[in-house]
């Protein structure tokens, strides 16, 4: 059984993307230059593969942080940080043009709004793991992926309601990505070791604030991102929805209803590490972080989806399959419990089997969800001409 009805098949010839972006960064600096980037890619070029080539750059530099700082607790070369700040910078650019050459050779189409931000649901794990690298973040490099992935699905949501992306003045894709590359640069001259001082020490104009002026810094930075950037994004996002439900006179525990798979899912894996005698974010931080974002790509492709093809509003059942492979895990982990530290099966092995699991969902549901699309519009992912018909 596929993922896409007739009736969305209906919808998706009928569908017209709509986005607005407030940031003054980007009208004023950024849109320039990627407006010149984009002449740059021969006529002939898929905006697809544009955007495939930007998530290249992220997987290029998520695998140098693993061979450099296994557990992201050690600093790599300097060397290693300008590449993580190049690579990020030309992922941005490359899902900036994307849609510019997509417009330029007018081969528009549903399937590229997919692929596009299913590629970014992917890039909060994989840039996640490379600032981890950076900052020797250690475990909570998670957190770094969490307040990454809360922002993004929130938008993805709101998107599915409002049927317009609003970015606002300072938004995540161009003012939080430029801060990150910005911040990687920094530390490719100031050494890794800068982000595990105390944050007085690393700024000392604000050692006067309270608490956090003695932690160290990427600790601070988690603190500050949280409440000045995730927060109230999110309040921006919620606040858009209600007011749609309230027009249309609907439910908004419906509407929360969505994101409910995203909170089990990060319920799930955060009961499992509490229940682990492994510590599996401290000591496989790649394995969780990769394995929870491949199942969150599955999530937030399937919202996408839903809304591509006009789906009814509510809690979409096949998203629940992300989460199947947790009560396995957690179970796991309880044994342990029993057996004087040491479950059933070792959790390395349960955490490579979760990446292959949470892998392979969604491999099944990019490729299937993409032949669906392209045998419904007449359309090729990687190439430009259409279909014979």
């Amino acid at each position: 059984m596929g993922y896409i009805g007739s009736h969305g098949i209906a919808a998706l010839h009928r569908y017209k993307y709509s986005g607005v972006d407030h940031s003054y960064l980007a009208k004023y600096v950024l849109q320039p230059f990627w407006i010149r980037f984009v002449n740059f890619f021969p006529l002939w070029m898929p905006p697809n593969m544009i955007t495939l080539m930007g998530f290249m750059f992220l997987l290029i530099s998520a695998l140098l942080g693993y061979i450099y700082s296994p557990r992201l607790d050690s600093a790599p070369p300097r060397w290693v940080h300008f590449a993580h700040g190049l690579l990020l910078f030309l992922y941005q650019t490359f899902d900036a043009v994307d849609g510019k050459q997509a417009r330029r050779t007018n081969s528009s189409s549903p399937l590229g709004e997919l692929f596009d931000h299913g590629c970014d649901a992917l890039a909060c794990a994989f840039e996640a793991l490379a600032f981890g690298s950076t900052a020797m973040c250690g475990r909570n490099t998670f957190w770094f992926w969490v307040i990454s992935a809360v922002p993004f699905i929130c938008a993805t949501w709101e998107h599915y309601f409002t049927n317009t992306l609003i970015l606002p003045a300072i938004n995540g894709p161009t003012e939080g990505l430029m801060l990150i590359y910005v911040s990687h640069f920094f530390t490719a001259i100031v050494g890794a070791e800068w982000w595990a001082q105390e944050f007085g020490k690393s700024i000392p104009l604000l050692s006067w604030v309270p608490f956090i002026h003695e932690i160290p810094t990427y600790k601070a930075v988690i603190f500050l991102m949280i409440v000045f950037a995730v927060i109230p994004t999110v309040t921006f996002n919620v606040h858009n929805v209600y007011k749609v439900v309230q027009a249309r006179k609907g439910s908004m525990l419906l509407a929360l209803a969505m994101l409910y798979p995203f909170v089990v899912l990060l319920g799930g894996v955060l009961i499992w590490h509490y229940l682990s005698p492994s510590d599996i974010i401290g000591n496989y931080p790649h394995l969780v972080v990769m394995g929870t974002g491949l199942a969150f790509g599955f999530l937030v492709g399937r919202m996408i989806l839903a809304h591509l093809c006009d789906e009814p509003k509510g809690l979409k059942t096949n998203m629940c399959m992300s989460l199947l492979y947790l009560p396995f895990a957690i179970a796991n982990a309880l044994t342990a419990r029993l057996n004087d530290g040491v479950p059933l099966v070792d959790e390395r092995f349960v955490l490579l089997f979760y990446c292959l699991f949470s892998g392979g969902l969604y491999l099944h549901f990019a490729t299937s969800v993409v032949h669906e699309i392209t045998a419904a519009l007449g359309i090729y992912c990687f190439r430009i001409t259409r279909k014979e018909a």
